[in-house]
């Protein structure tokens, strides 16, 4: 394929790979220089091998902070690469000799679309498997990541007839306390409730162990009630996991893996489902954000200006800025009910799709 490429061709894309390898490199030295220096105590004082912090940590970190930045980093090297041959007249020799603007755009829209199919591999399925080893170490050492959301006042389904509650859950010993389970029939009536005063798990049987429970059964008009002050062992049909997330936790699933996990979170009521949706579709929305911001940086940088690189690469870093702005602020959108996830995480993309398309048809008159 490449040698049937023409020369310009070659040549713009040698340029834009040397620049962009380059790019990243240099900032995840700078990511990890910053990173090594906000987190050195708590390496000096947890017990942690050096191994697990090269391996585990930095060599799952690296991989992360490169796939989050890419689309900024694409940006970057388009214009600082592409603003050095308008400064050498060189595009301008480009456009004289009769090439087109959507030709001269072809070799650049082919390496971003190379760039844009890795990074989408990388963000649905090997970059969570690296992450799992990566949160591993992080909720090892940062207790904070853990969701204290989700360990008060827990509503959930086991299955559609069957409701769970819990006051709160401990996490050291997967101990819940005023525990509840409600089964109805199909008519949506209560046809028994299990109550405990707390509610421990046991992994060696699979079991939880009652406390101080009571059993109350309803048939029509006939009741059955059972109290006992006497520990019991039984199978329910959940485990401590079900209650426990880390706010982290989506970083290390594959994207088959979220889809599954949403279904789950829905099916059982849990209400974190949507926060899994996002995560999904933020995948996609990153990686096809290096196509458009390759786009704009083309277009920006290609015609030769006063201010020269300088201000290339100042409205670059500004475009990316607001990008990364917007992006928050539709993260944010997107948990918003009544919004669709998809929607609100694409809104970025969409809207610099726009102002690419606006310069596109400005360039080309």
């Amino acid at each position: 394929m490449f040698s049937r490429l023409k020369i310009i061709d070659r040549f713009i894309i040698g340029k834009f790979v040397r620049t962009f390898l380059f790019t990243s490199l240099l900032f995840s030295l700078i990511a990890i220089i910053i990173d090594i220096s906000q987190k050195i105590k708590d390496f000096l004082v947890e017990d942690i091998t050096w191994k697990e912090i090269l391996f585990d940590y930095y060599l799952n970190f690296v991989p992360n902070i490169n796939m989050l930045l890419w689309p900024l980093f694409i940006m970057i090297s388009v214009i600082f690469f592409t603003s050095r041959m308008s400064k050498e007249s060189e595009t301008i020799a480009i456009f004289q000799a009769g090439l087109s603007l959507p030709r001269f755009l072809r070799p650049y829209l082919i390496t971003a679309g190379i760039i844009c199919l890795i990074h989408l591999i990388f963000n649905h399925y090997i970059l969570p498997i690296g992450n799992k080893k990566k949160v591993a170490f992080e909720n090892k050492i940062y207790k904070r990541n853990l969701d204290q959301k989700k360990l008060l006042d827990i509503h959930m389904f086991m299955d559609p007839k069957t409701k769970v509650y819990l006051k709160n859950f401990r996490v050291e010993d997967s101990t819940a306390f005023e525990f509840r389970i409600e089964t109805f029939d199909d008519k949506s009536k209560m046809v028994s409730l299990l109550k405990a005063a707390s509610a421990t798990y046991l992994p060696s049987k699979n079991l939880w162990k009652l406390q101080q429970y009571t059993i109350r059964r309803i048939d029509g008009l006939n009741e059955y009630f059972y109290s006992s002050s006497t520990p019991k062992d039984t199978f329910i049909d959940i485990k401590p996991k079900d209650f426990v997330r880390y706010r982290n936790v989506n970083e290390s699933l594959t994207s088959y893996e979220l889809q599954e996990l949403i279904q789950e979170e829905k099916r059982r009521g849990i209400g974190n489902g949507r926060n899994y949706e996002i995560e999904f579709h933020r995948r996609t929305a990153d990686s096809f954000t290096i196509i458009i911001l390759t786009i704009i940086g083309m277009i920006v940088a290609s015609r030769k200006v006063r201010g020269g690189m300088g201000l290339h690469i100042a409205i670059g870093v500004g475009a990316g800025a607001l990008f990364i702005l917007l992006s928050k602020f539709s993260l944010t959108l997107a948990t918003v009910p009544g919004i669709p996830t998809y929607l609100g995480v694409w809104i970025p993309n969409l809207l610099f799709m726009g102002f690419a398309y606006y310069l596109y048809k400005n360039a080309q008159s």
